[in-house]
């Protein structure tokens, strides 16, 4: 009996993925990090944005305020849209979007700059109401707007990305 040329299965990631046998492609494999993309326009602007807020959040937690659930509410705003910013930043230098490809990146980073800018607005217009001219409460409602540009301005790269390249894909 001659075993001629055939298909030939093996448990090692070789070449190919997913055949016509109609099996997912196997995980894309960790590639270290992505040092071209720390040095890209989002990358800039992704740190920026994490630099204000810090810088923002350290304004008001230094000063004395006594509209506890004003300045508390810009603290957890800016310390949590902080994290989420810092997430998605390591997201896109250590390509993990590459191996989570359950979650829609481009959209759940839209999403998150959609609804964390909103909530900065509004944490940063509270807290320059509420600052009684206190100079660290102003400087950190300052950078708190500061951010909520940068923000905005991240919305606008996120939808380019993720609305209206899907668009463009879809029609072609």
């Amino acid at each position: 009996m001659s075993h001629g040329a055939g298909l030939v299965r093996t448990t090692a990631g070789g070449g190919g993925g997913g055949g016509g046998d109609g099996a997912p492609p196997p995980p894309a494999a960790f590639e270290g990090p992505d040092l071209g993309y720390t040095r890209s326009s989002s990358a800039m602007l992704k740190i920026g944005q994490m630099v204000t807020l810090l810088i923002g959040f350290i304004c008001v937690r230094s000063s004395p305020w006594t509209e506890y659930s004003t300045y508390g509410y810009y603290e957890v705003v800016t310390i949590c849209d902080l994290l989420m910013i810092l997430i998605f930043y390591l997201v896109h230098v250590f390509r993990i979007y590459k191996m989570l490809t359950c979650i829609s990146w481009p959209l759940a980073e839209y999403l998150h700059y959609l609804i964390g800018t909103i909530l900065l607005l509004i944490a940063s217009f509270l807290a320059a109401l509420k600052s009684h001219n206190i100079s660290g409460l102003v400087a950190g409602a300052v950078f708190g707007f500061i951010a909520t540009f940068l923000c905005t301005m991240s919305i606008w790269f996120s939808y380019k990305i993720s609305c209206i390249t899907q668009a463009t894909d879809a029609a072609a």
